[in-house]
């Protein structure tokens, strides 16, 4: 049937349906639009039923009530309700989207269409108002917005932490070459004069050999040493510590979830993480105030969120301060990026927590609010082992051995490699040296070696740890160290002992002296 054969009233009353009928029969059962008119004041002349089932009102209760109820008292404080109506009037459309209220007090997210509606003479007689619930299409939109974002985080992390790597790299060969100087120097001097020179150059290649394990952590190429532990003893433990790098007027607040489950972090870098975090935190509170740390287990799926799933322990740091604002949250945890004032601060000190958190295969986020405090989350791998008690250390029976062998030195940095064969020819070993892996093949081959001393990053053909194997098969029982101012995680995973840079002169000459001695008391009992 032709919509113009529509009659209004029984059979025997057949008087056409007007156009202007028709339509309000399609505005009243339209129920995924709220459809109404807005007299030029912006009071409520008509309602459908679209209006009412996400609104709430019924035509009763909001027709010559002001449309202004619909917003939002931030909104209705600024006077966006008049400024909607101004600008349609003097545009000829407006159109936005916003935060709306329903009759409950909840809120939605709308799409809102104003029309301004004139008679013949061009005079306005009242507006249009078309407005759709679109809550669940910007849920949607900011879910994918946050993974997107996520998503290029973790992208310019992982970028971020391989250009680290490289520097801290080259960096560590640098450290190593002026530690071995000011060693050899040390040992031929008796100049009093010299001492203190000597001992500020120490001090800045420590300084210098903290700042990049802290930047390799980050890169996750820092071999941390790892093992089970209690992370409410860990933190109790260090108490003091915390103490002193607040001020009197920081107090500090603790709380653990009973049944807490171990984790498998290092111990030293977890303590720095902790120390890293009260440290920021007391920065932020210039007036004082309150660093909590919490601690719970978390069981995550996969999908979550957080990027990870399993079991965790989420390790929580907050404090009352002054907040970030959006545009420093985004790069907190980037190497050097800080806001301090020079030579306050290196930038490194959250890129270390999240370097410790991505070594446990958790992550690390922050929540943060200007004027209204900061938390730092960190969730930490859950460990199967059970933790040793805080305090307990292996025992280390070679600090005594003092002994002498042929050591084979291959190192490509000409200033390390002399640097470190002068060391340890006046510690009494007998040092052969080579630039490559190809290069001290042949020397393995041909002489007497007693200890493959070698770097791991080399150029040629083969890497430190293609030299140790090769030279296990030459000479089955040799004694090999390797070292390496990069990841130790490559050569370790073979077994094979790894010394990273830079090290002192003295604690090499201890580990190639156990290590010979461990290879004389394996061949008297082979």
């Amino acid at each position: 049937m032709d919509c113009n054969e529509l009659t209004r009233g029984g059979p025997a009353d057949k008087e056409p349906i007007s156009a202007e009928w028709r339509f309000q029969l399609l505005v009243e059962h339209v129920h995924d639009y709220a459809i109404y008119m807005l007299d030029p004041n912006g009071i409520v002349s008509s309602w459908n039923a679209g209006a009412q089932r996400f609104k709430g009102y019924t035509p009763s209760e909001i027709i010559g009530q002001h449309f202004s109820r619909f917003y939002t008292e931030e909104d209705r404080a600024a006077d966006v309700p008049m400024q909607a109506l101004q600008t349609a009037e003097w545009e000829g459309k407006f159109e936005t989207e916003g935060w709306r209220v329903r009759k409950d007090g909840s809120r939605f997210w709308a799409s809102v269409v104003i029309d301004p509606i004139r008679n013949e003479a061009g005079e306005l007689i009242g507006f249009a108002k078309i407005t759709r619930d679109i809550t669940e299409r910007k849920a949607a939109q900011d879910a994918l917005e946050r993974a997107q974002a996520q998503l290029h985080q973790a992208q310019k992390m992982e970028a971020v932490g391989q250009l680290s790597g490289g520097i801290a790299h080259d960096f560590n060969n640098l450290l190593q070459a002026l530690a071995g100087c000011l060693q050899i120097i040390e040992r031929r001097t008796t100049e009093p004069s010299i001492r203190p020179i000597l001992e500020a150059g120490h001090k800045a290649v420590q300084r210098g050999a903290k700042l990049v394990q802290q930047l390799m952590a980050f890169a996750r190429q820092e071999s941390l040493h790892t093992k089970p532990v209690d992370v409410r003893d860990q933190v109790l433990g260090m108490s003091e510590l915390l103490t002193r790098a607040l001020r009197a007027d920081i107090r500090v607040e603790s709380d653990f979830a009973p049944g807490l489950w171990p984790v498998e972090v290092d111990p030293t870098q977890f303590e720095l993480a902790l120390l890293n975090l009260a440290v920021n935190a007391r920065d932020a509170m210039p007036g004082g105030g309150t660093l909590s740390v919490h601690a719970r287990n978390v069981s995550l799926a996969s999908g979550d969120p957080s990027g990870v799933a399993g079991e965790f322990v989420q390790l929580t740091i907050s404090d009352t301060g002054t907040g970030m604002p959006p545009e420093v949250q985004a790069r907190a945890f980037d190497p050097f990026f800080t806001t301090k004032k020079v030579g306050k601060g290196t930038g490194l000190g959250l890129a270390q927590v999240y370097g410790l958190a991505r070594h446990s295969s958790g992550t690390a986020w922050i929540e943060t609010e200007e004027g209204r405090g900061t938390r730092v989350h960190l969730l930490l791998r859950r460990s199967g082992a059970i933790p040793a008690a805080r305090g307990e250390r292996p025992s280390d029976d070679s600090a005594n051995l003092r002994r002498s062998g042929r050591v084979l030195v291959v190192e490509d940095d000409p200033i390390v490699a002399m640097t470190v064969a002068t060391a340890l020819e006046n510690a009494g070993f007998m040092v052969t040296r080579a630039t490559t892996a190809d290069e001290a093949l042949p020397m393995l081959a041909a002489g007497e070696i007693d200890l493959l001393f070698s770097d791991v990053v080399m150029p040629g053909s083969m890497s430190g740890v293609d030299l140790a194997h090769a030279a296990q098969r030459l000479h089955p029982g040799l004694s090999v160290v390797l070292t390496t101012g990069y990841s130790e995680e490559i050569a370790r995973a073979t077994g094979i002992q790894v010394l990273p840079k830079p090290f002192p002169i003295e604690h090499l000459a201890r580990v190639l002296d156990t290590a010979l001695a461990n290879a004389e008391r394996g061949r008297k009992t082979a």
